[in-house]
């Protein structure tokens, strides 16, 4: 069982003791104290009900996520300089592209899935994979152009390292 599994397990636990024999926190505690963005990622993913959606989760963790990582992906925008920057309307320019990328590549990370067959991939009716993606299960990233595409694909790329950084720091903390 992976971390992610861990973690939705313990959330949906009936009893959250800890004592001797009730051990059901400490992946949630785990995951609290590998710290960085990796930490709210978790939180955001798989306990405000983006998984399993059985609950309305807290809104201000998704905002505050957005606000990070809108701060971050501009940071890598700039240092990456996806934009070159002759005159005030290229700030307005990049600053649009850093968000619509944020925003795109935090939704994709979140919910990635697609949509055709609930994200199996596979139809249950002709038990035949789905065209639209190959039968992987995962949406393909869609948006208006292709450099827009390869930036929010290199950001979904970057948020599924953090997260596997933190997964890592945190099962750590388990053993």
């Amino acid at each position: 069982m992976g971390f992610a599994e861990k973690f939705v397990a313990s959330l949906q636990s009936s009893n959250l003791r800890d004592d001797a024999f009730h051990h059901d926190l400490d992946v949630i505690a785990a995951a609290a104290l590998a710290g960085d963005l990796g930490s709210l990622l978790c939180r955001v993913k798989y306990a405000d009900g983006t998984i399993n959606k059985l609950f309305e989760g807290n809104s201000g963790n998704l905002a505050q996520l957005l606000r990070i990582w809108t701060t971050a992906v501009t940071e890598k925008g700039k240092a990456r300089r996806w934009v070159k920057i002759n005159s005030e309307r290229d700030v307005f320019t990049a600053h649009a592209l850093y968000k619509r990328v944020a925003h795109a590549s935090l939704a994709h990370w979140l919910d990635g899935r697609c949509k055709c067959f609930n994200g199996t991939g596979v139809s249950l009716k002709s038990l035949r994979a789905c065209v639209t993606c190959d039968g992987s299960g995962n949406a393909e990233v869609s948006c208006s152009g292709g450099f827009e595409r390869e930036r929010i694909k290199d950001m979904v790329s970057e948020l599924l390292s953090i997260s596997t950084s933190h997964q890592g720091r945190a099962n750590s903390l388990l053993r």
